[in-house]
């Protein structure tokens, strides 16, 4: 079974800047995104962690992980590997910047997708092709 947890979506102020007028889906809505997302990967157990982050936060970890001194979208940081565990797999965890998302249901499915172990800076077009299709499929 998938668990996925979402935090930070009531928290979320939009004020100004690329995230104003963002539709904001439930809870479970992100939810569902990322298990499709996962489960398209044959992946049918583990435990996901969405959480929703203001620019500042964003930047921190963008700049800690990647030494990119600015905010981005969507940062997604796996946590075990393929293979057997001592309890549930710990897939992950998904971090998502509204203030710099267009649409948080698509930086869910790609957080997600990175999460499965893809990376369309090395593939060739595969993750954004995916992505787009479960996006299309989830409208």
């Amino acid at each position: 079974m998938l668990e996925i947890e979402v935090i930070g979506i009531e928290g979320i102020a939009l004020e100004g800047g690329r995230g104003a007028g963002l539709v904001v889906p439930t809870a479970a809505e992100l939810e569902r995104l990322c298990a499709v997302a996962i489960a398209s990967a044959g992946i049918e157990e583990g435990h996901v962690a969405i959480e929703l982050v203001d620019a500042e936060r964003m930047r921190e970890l963008n700049r800690e992980h990647r030494q990119i001194d600015e905010a981005t979208d969507v940062l997604s940081f796996a946590v075990d590997s393929d293979g057997a565990s001592a309890g549930p797999r710990e897939l992950g965890d998904i971090v998502i910047c509204p203030e710099r998302t267009e649409d948080l249901r698509e930086a869910v499915i790609h957080g997600a997708l990175h999460l499965t172990g893809m990376d369309h800076e090395t593939d060739d077009g595969e993750m954004l092709a995916l992505q787009a299709e479960l996006l299309r499929w989830a409208q």
